[in-house]
C-alpha cells in the first residue's frame, strides 16, 4: 500500500475521491475543471450553503422575496432570472382578446398588477402543484401582507379560476369574488362599458 502512494496517477484519484466525497456530503455541485479549481482555492467558511435552483427556492422557502422584472398581464409576472410566475386560483382576461370589452378589462387588470408589483420584492407560496401545462410556476403572490391573488379578484380584476388539486383559497376567492359583483367592481361594473 505505500508503494502505491508514490505514484502519481493514485495519489491523484485518492485525492480526487476525497474532495468529491467532500462535495457530495455537502451537497456542493461541480460543472467543471474551473468550478473545481475555484472552489478548491476559495478561502474557508464558517459554514457551506449549498446555492439552491430558483425552482427549489421557489417551492420551499415561503420568507425568501423575489423582484418582479416585467408583468405579463393581469394575472402573470415574470421575476428576476427569467421565472415566470402565474397566479393561482384566479384569471384575468386576455390581452390579446378581440373583444373590445374584455380587452378593456384585460388593460385594466394588467395595469392594477403592475402597479401592485412591478420592481417590488414579492413573496411566493406554493400549493400543491410546480408548473402549469405552459411550464410558468404556480403560485401565491405576496407583498407583505397584501394577498396579491386575494386583492385582484377582491377588487374586481379577476374572475375565480380553481383547478385541482391547487385549491387551497378557493371558498376565499369564492367570497372574493362574491364581494366584487355585489359592488359592482372591476369586471362587474360598467366602466368599460361605457367607454
Amino acid at each position: 500500500m505505500k508503494n502505491l502512494f508514490k505514484k502519481p496517477s493514485f495519489l491523484i484519484a485518492f485525492l480526487l475521491l476525497i474532495v468529491f466525497s467532500f462535495l457530495d456530503k455537502h451537497q456542493l455541485s461541480v460543472k467543471n475543471t474551473s468550478d473545481l479549481l475555484n472552489l478548491l482555492s476559495a478561502k474557508p467558511t464558517s459554514t457551506i450553503t449549498p446555492t439552491p435552483t430558483v425552482i427549489n427556492v421557489l417551492g420551499t422557502n415561503e420568507n425568501q422575496t423575489f423582484k418582479v422584472v416585467r408583468i405579463v398581464d393581469g394575472d402573470t409576472i415574470e421575476i428576476e432570472g427569467g421565472e415566470k410566475i402565474r397566479y393561482i386560483g384566479i384569471n384575468t382576461p386576455e390581452i390579446d382578446d378581440k373583444d373590445p370589452i374584455k380587452l378593456c378589462f384585460a388593460e385594466k387588470a394588467a395595469l392594477k398588477n403592475k402597479e401592485l408589483v412591478e420592481e417590488k420584492q414579492i413573496s411566493l407560496v406554493k400549493d400543491v402543484s410546480e408548473t402549469d401545462k405552459y411550464g410558468r410556476l404556480l403560485r401565491y403572490v405576496y407583498i407583505g401582507d397584501i394577498f396579491i391573488n386575494d386583492f385582484l379578484m377582491r377588487q374586481g380584476f379577476a374572475q375565480i379560476s380553481t383547478y385541482p388539486p391547487d385549491v387551497k383559497f378557493k371558498q376565499q376567492f369564492q367570497e372574493a369574488e362574491q364581494e366584487a359583483r355585489q359592488n359592482k367592481r372591476g369586471l362587474w361594473g360598467e366602466e368599460c362599458l361605457i367607454e
